[in-house]
């Protein structure tokens, strides 16, 4: 997959960063007796980042991305941070540092595979009493998601595509998320779950795609031919526009599902 462009995902940075705010308000207090380690996985452009500095002002701080050009955004964004370059798939803390007090996962893991043992290994990195803190977009299902799929299976363009199904994988039912946090064998103390359904009004169909060109129509439209491109795209708004109708002002509710865990490890 291409590079990420941070510009285009921070169009809707407000939008992007609400659920951010919302699960790290659910994190509680951490007072391990030294400096507190916490990493942002999946960091992005830094706008979740820039959150953690605010609420642990004296916390060393470390963001992990893929993407050279999003971590280049939140370098020049938080000097006061350090990012280095990772996967999370097999991230794990260099040899020597700290436990972390803190793993948070800020819209990330929806991209990675293999939540039934990436879950409990996050869980198991962190220090005695930290925090895992995880929020996922749930919106596989919604009319944004089953339509780029459905575009995605037309014969021009699923020559280059393949198999839509496979471009991003669902993740896990939320009680399975409760299960392999709360596993007696992964250590938890305390294990939360829950979901939320943001109505975010927007201005048209075109402001839907432009919000889902940062994200989830990335993986389908970039390995298209440019004379494709834009034929998907005008294609998918046609189809947007038509699945979120006016609302009484002129404006759109497009409805985004998010799946929220936060779990402690014993101390």
């Amino acid at each position: 997959m291409q590079d990420w462009n941070p510009a285009l995902y921070l169009r809707f940075a407000n939008e992007r960063t609400r659920p951010a705010a919302e699960l790290l308000a659910r994190v509680p207090a951490l007072q391990p007796a030294r400096r507190l380690h916490i990493v942002d996985l999946g960091c992005g452009p830094g706008n979740s980042t820039e959150l953690l500095v605010e609420r642990f002002p004296d916390a060393d701080v470390l963001g992990i991305d893929n993407s050279e050009a999003m971590l280049e955004t939140a370098r020049k964004q938080l000097p006061q941070a350090r990012f280095e370059a990772g996967d999370i798939a097999s991230w794990a803390p260099a040899q020597g540092t700290s436990a972390p007090d803190l793993i948070y996962a800020n819209a990330s893991l929806q991209w990675v595979g293999g939540h039934e043992t990436l879950i409990p290994r996050l869980l198991s990195l962190l220090a005695p009493g930290g925090v895992l803190a995880v929020q996922m977009p749930d919106n596989r299902q919604e009319a944004t998601h089953r339509l780029m799929r459905e575009v995605a299976c037309e014969p021009q363009f699923a020559l280059h595509i393949g198999n839509a199904d496979k471009v991003r994988t669902d993740i896990l039912p939320i009680a399975a998320y409760y299960d392999l946090l709360a596993a007696p064998a992964n250590e938890a103390s305390s294990v939360d779950v829950w979901h939320t359904i943001y109505q975010h009004p927007m201005d048209s169909a075109a402001a839907i795609v432009q919000w889902l060109r940062g994200t989830g129509l990335k993986p389908f439209v970039e390995g298209l031919p440019g004379e494709l491109q834009a034929e998907f795209l005008t294609e998918y708004e046609r189809r947007i526009d038509a699945a979120y109708p006016e609302r009484t002002d002129g404006k759109r509710l497009l409805a985004f599902p998010r799946l929220f865990m936060v779990a402690q490890r014993k101390s």
